[in-house]
């Protein structure tokens, strides 16, 4: 039994996690990581210098709260190796574009390579978190990437919610995407966690998802699902869409959590919300006021916010100032909100989420 199995063993005699036959068998795909990584490195000759031997990584994909993370996290636990970096894959490709910023600023012709090389440098283990690819910047950007940390002996393990073949789907361009799922598959398992359990939706447990009113009952009540739902070290989200950076304040493990403001306050408008949709399968929304004509674009951004998340079948965990039938009573649009307060309600229901 490998430090992987082990670790897993221990989690549910702990009872923090349940026994579940589609994630042990995935666990071999782990362990044969594990293995290639604790060979000894070649050294390389006094005149000659020694690629190290790539190592095929893996690509673990499926449906919201299956436990690719947790599995992830897991075996990142278990690789006694200093050499290793686990980050969010929204969070390591906003590191790239600053990297890549401060090289052109140096007169770096292909601000890409140092980038690369400085990731790779010292680096043998790389697990990225929900790898999602909704722009035509990160989609050029990441094939190459890959190519070298991969060619670099970096051996790379990473979680999506989608298969490789839907990666940037109907994006823009997306035929000079396609190479990079070629070398994906060339390089990569990909393996499909088709556990029959959400067990994000366990941990839920029947708890209510919409708060009211605005109290100190209801932010403590968002604080405790907060916990309970998002992994450890939330950090900032940021999504590029349409050359701009639109930033979610917490995001970790696939939720989010952002006020009214932050997302219905801003010029923001239908392509930030469906971005925002794609990336997250969770989102905690918080302090909602009631609506009028007094901030209709507000009211109507959080309007379009709704109808994206809905679409998607985004779990959402909200906070307001009243029922959903009675946030919008007055001005343009009231007809409108009616579809909307329609859908609060439906999300609210315990079998709700994609």
């Amino acid at each position: 039994m490998g430090a992987l199995e082990d670790l897993y063993e221990q989690r549910i005699a702990a009872g923090e996690i349940a026994d579940d036959p589609v994630q042990r068998a995935v666990l071999p795909s782990f362990e044969r990581i594990a293995g290639d990584l604790a060979k000894p490195v070649r050294k390389s000759g006094f005149f000659t210098r020694r690629a190290p031997e790539p190592i095929r990584g893996l690509y673990l994909w499926g449906g919201v709260g299956r436990g690719k993370s947790m599995l992830m996290d897991l075996f990142f636990r278990s690789v006694d190796l200093p050499e290793k970096r686990r980050v969010h894959f929204h969070a390591f490709m906003q590191e790239v574009h600053k990297g890549m910023i401060a090289a052109r600023k140096r007169g770096v012709d292909d601000a890409l390579e140092p980038v690369g090389k400085e990731i790779a440098k010292g680096l043998r283990l790389l697990c990225l978190d929900e790898m999602q690819i909704t722009d035509i910047t990160d989609a050029m950007l990441v094939g190459r990437l890959f190519e070298m940390l991969i060619g670099g002996g970096v051996a790379i393990v990473t979680t999506s919610n989608r298969v490789p073949d839907d990666l940037y789907k109907d994006g823009l361009n997306r035929q000079l995407f396609l190479p990079f799922i070629a070398y994906l598959k060339a390089h990569m398992e990909v393996r499909e966690l088709a556990a029959e359990k959400d067990y994000r939706q366990d941990r839920l447990g029947g708890s209510p998802v919409y708060f009211t009113p605005l109290d100190a009952e209801s932010r403590a009540a968002m604080d405790r699902l907060w916990e309970t739902l998002a992994g450890p070290d939330p950090e900032p989200l940021h999504l590029k869409v349409q050359g701009r950076t639109v930033e979610v304040p917490q995001f970790s493990g696939g939720v989010a959590r952002a006020s009214f403001w932050d997302l219905c306050g801003r010029a923001l408008g239908a392509a930030d919300y469906l971005a925002l949709a794609d990336a997250v399968r969770v989102l905690l929304l918080e302090n909602v006021p009631r609506l009028s004509s007094d901030n209709y674009n507000e009211a109507r951004r959080f309007v379009t916010l709704i109808d994206a998340l809905y679409e998607a079948k985004v779990k959402l965990i909200l906070s307001a100032a009243d029922l959903p039938e009675r946030l919008y009573l007055e001005g343009a649009g009231l007809f409108e909100f009616e579809r909307t307060a329609s859908r609060l309600r439906e999300m609210q229901g315990e079998g709700w989420g994609g």
